[in-house]
C-alpha cells in the first residue's frame, strides 16, 4: 500500500522560514510528479509547487521566488521537500503532499494526510 507521510510545518512569524518533507513508502514504482498543495479555511485546495522525476519544477505565482521544491529519488522511497522562505500570513493553510504515477497536470493519485502551517503577522 502506497503511503505519503508529511513532516514539518508549525507556527512561524511573518518573514520566517519553514521546511516541509514528504516521504513515500510501499511504492515499487517511481512517481512521475510529486508536489505540494495547500488548502486554507473556506477555500479549495490549490497547487503550490511540483517537481518531476527529472527535476523540472513549477511554482504557483503566489510562491515563486519564496518557496523551493526539491526531490530525492532513492530506491523504494521518494522524498519531496518544500523550503518556504519569507512566509506571509496568507500562506497559512494545511499543506498536502501529492504524487502522480503516470500523468502530470491531473489530480494526484496519492495524497498525504496534511500538515498545518500557520504564519502570524
Amino acid at each position: 500500500q502506497v503511503r505519503l507521510v508529511e513532516s514539518g510545518g508549525g507556527l512561524v512569524q511573518a518573514g520566517g522560514s519553514l521546511r516541509l518533507s514528504c516521504a513515500s513508502s510501499g511504492n515499487i514504482f517511481s512517481f512521475l510528479v510529486m508536489g505540494w498543495y495547500r488548502q486554507s479555511s473556506g477555500k479549495t485546495r490549490e497547487l503550490v509547487a511540483t517537481i518531476t522525476r527529472d527535476g523540472m519544477t513549477y511554482y504557483s505565482p503566489s510562491v515563486k521566488g519564496r518557496f523551493t521544491i526539491s526531490r530525492d529519488n532513492a530506491k523504494n522511497t521518494e522524498t519531496v521537500n518544500l523550503r518556504m522562505d519569507r512566509l506571509k500570513p496568507e500562506d497559512t493553510a494545511v499543506y498536502y503532499c501529492g504524487a502522480n504515477v503516470r500523468f502530470a497536470g491531473v489530480t494526484p493519485d496519492y495524497w498525504g494526510q496534511g500538515t498545518q502551517v500557520a504564519v502570524s503577522s
